[in-house]
């Protein structure tokens, strides 16, 4: 978790976001990476684990909100088992009709889901050459494969892909405009107590990679 641990401390308005390879980029890429990780699937017992093992490494004084918000992620990781996760996630995120929180990104952009933005999305993606895996289910809107892209875009080895123009123009397109709505969703479901730091996480560092991004 070392690289996330640098993700957290990377907290200030005045952060720059450097070339593609730098140990802040591997660190932004974990960070992706992890938020995904959430988000696709309830979290299993070995990386609540992991995560909770962070705890004496962290700085319990810093009050940066990005720090402050993983910190948050350590105390619910490290007092609630997979189960409690796994009934959570069921309960909110998945659902034969409409789910309590909607993790695609055409339905903050346009009201509804399989509209002009994930349209977008894939024409994008097919600029990059990529595609969704055969056993993936959910669409390219998802805030997982939305994360996954941007974890490729920043470690992905390819520098006429991977490289910070493709990085800024992807996240100002397809994650910036929701991203906001998507964490207000959570946090106004009280009883989905776990996935609040989640959600606070996720949205302090997009506001991170939102400024670093401006300042390009």
């Amino acid at each position: 978790m070392s690289e996330i641990e640098k993700a957290v401390a990377k907290d200030s308005p005045s952060t720059e976001i450097g070339d593609v390879g730098l140990p802040e980029d591997l660190a932004r890429a974990d960070l992706y990476g992890l938020i995904a990780r959430f988000f696709h699937l309830p979290p299993d017992q070995a990386l609540l684990d992991q995560i909770a093992a962070t705890a004496n490494q962290q700085d319990a004084a810093d009050a940066a909100p990005l720090a402050k918000a993983w910190m948050d992620v350590i105390e619910v990781a490290k007092n609630n088992p997979a189960k409690a996760w796994h009934d959570e996630f069921e309960l909110n995120f998945i659902s034969v009709g409409k789910p309590n929180v909607v993790l695609n990104g055409s339905f903050y952009m346009a009201g509804h889901l399989n509209e002009k933005p994930l349209v977008n999305i894939r024409r994008a993606l097919d600029k990059f050459g990529l595609e969704a895996a055969e056993e993936v289910t959910e669409t390219e809107d998802h805030i997982s494969a939305l994360c996954e892209v941007m974890r490729y875009l920043i470690a992905g080895d390819d520098v006429e892909i991977s490289n910070l123009t493709n990085q800024r123009v992807f996240f100002n397109d397809h994650l910036r405009p929701w991203y906001d709505d998507f964490c207000d969703a959570i946090e106004g479901i009280p009883e989905m107590h776990l996935y609040h730091p989640i959600a606070a996480l996720t949205r302090e560092f997009l506001a991170i990679e939102g400024q670093g991004f401006d300042m390009i």
